[in-house]
């Protein structure tokens, strides 16, 4: 066997196994925030969130927009999205089920 079919294999391999596919967003909303060299930083979001009573677990950019993993200070366990230029709440959801969706999004 040469080296050039064996390492196709492999790399048939690793794709099949989701090693070198590319990140993907989950496309539950999608932020058209311009370039993010003008957006406020994730930290930020973070440290307003905490201190409206969120427990932030996680945090990503994700279709453009800030995607937050967390507890909402109604003891949600929530995935949320925010507009990463203004912090606009744009989409909660519990679990699969939408507790919040801001008009357009």
């Amino acid at each position: 066997m040469t080296k050039l079919p064996l390492a196709a294999l492999a790399l048939a391999v690793a794709a099949t196994a989701g090693l070198s596919a590319p990140a993907h967003a989950t496309g539950a909303i999608k932020c058209d925030a311009g370039p993010q060299s003008g957006w406020k930083s994730r930290e930020a979001l973070e440290s307003k969130l905490t201190k409206d009573g969120w427990q932030v677990r996680k945090s990503k950019v994700d279709g453009g927009c800030y995607e937050v993993y967390g507890t909402t200070p109604e003891g949600d366990r929530v995935e949320a999205y925010f507009h990463p230029v203004t912090f606009e709440k744009l989409y909660v959801a519990r679990r699969g089920q939408v507790l919040f969706r801001a008009k357009g999004y």
